[in-house]
């Protein structure tokens, strides 16, 4: 299969012109601008891109944390192409460089849960909260971080929690990634994004690409899922009672064996060792890693969280 576009190819937008420069992946590239901006282009005939296009116009002019739409091109127009803010890294290549302090950590959850908060008042969910959709520019150190930027990025997937896709228990995001009632397909809503950051969270505080719920065999094994869903019940069960009001009997009855698989297994959260992970940082995540999401805080009450004051 040709590529859509080629080395030095010049796409007219409806702000400006753009040059390609780099095939990146897929449906990605980088251009020039006229003016000599670095940016991305995205090109694909998939509902994905409308769709991100259409939440970006909606609500980047509400924070400085969602990366931004910068153009729409107009020659070729099929299959349709956006353009994006180039950014230099994303946050799980840059914790694999070098692990994030503290200061850099609290730094990143403020602008990524305030970038959630917007999308989460007006009833959006990501859906595909994890380390490489969240972007990062790096600069000169300044208070211990260096970063200048920090932006939630990929919006293709961003629905409203009344949408088709939530409704019908859509499977969503990367499995590692992903909350427990989005494996188990019961529903899922804002607060499955809420899950997420807290499972970037707690592999941010650990570093060294320590990742709590891979399991021990590889993605394309028949039990991959479900061993992610065991390894969260294993750190942050039992499962609730209060699951009786969300699951069908058949989820109820795999549930309980995965907790009768873990008889004498557990390694819970809860007795993490300080010199693993601070008291304020427990403290904070057992917060967010509520298996039943109705137990989970909003992304502004994690915002008001006095976490975010703590040294």
């Amino acid at each position: 299969m040709s590529a859509l576009f080629h080395l030095g190819q010049s796409l007219k937008g409806k702000v400006t012109s753009y040059t390609i420069i780099k095939h990146v992946q897929d449906c990605v590239w980088l251009a020039r601008s006229q003016i000599g901006q670095i940016v991305v282009i995205k090109s694909v005939r998939h509902f994905r891109l409308g769709n991100e296009r259409d939440v970006l116009k909606k609500f980047q002019s509400c924070s400085p944390f969602l990366r931004p739409l910068l153009d729409e091109i107009i020659e070729p127009r099929d299959p349709p192409a956006i353009v994006l803010k180039h950014l230099d890294d994303h946050l799980l290549s840059a914790a694999a460089i070098k692990s994030l302090n503290k200061v850099e950590i609290k730094y990143v959850a403020r602008r990524v849960l305030q970038a959630l908060n917007v999308l989460h008042l007006d009833g959006f969910v990501h859906t595909d909260v994890k380390p490489d959709n969240i972007l990062v520019n790096y600069g000169t150190e300044v208070e211990g971080v260096r970063f200048t930027d920090v932006q939630l990025a990929d919006f293709g997937s961003t629905v409203p929690a009344t949408s088709k896709y939530a409704t019908d228990s859509d499977l969503i995001g990367a499995p590692i990634w992903r909350s427990p009632e989005a494996h188990l397909r019961i529903g899922w809503g804002t607060l499955t994004d809420i899950w997420s950051f807290g499972t970037i969270l707690i592999t941010l505080i650990y570093g060294d690409n320590y990742f709590m719920f891979k399991p021990d065999v590889p993605a394309d094994h028949d039990e991959y899922e479900h061993r992610i869903l065991t390894r969260q019940c294993q750190f942050f069960g039992p499962f609730p009672i209060s699951y009786q009001e969300i699951a069908p009997p058949s989820t109820l009855s795999m549930l309980m064996q995965v907790m009768s698989s873990l008889h004498g297994k557990q390694m819970p959260f809860t007795h993490i060792s300080t010199k693993e992970v601070s008291v304020e940082d427990k403290k904070f995540i057992l917060k967010i890693m509520k298996l039943d999401p109705r137990d989970r805080p909003s992304a502004q009450q994690l915002l008001d969280d006095e976490w975010f004051n703590s040294t």
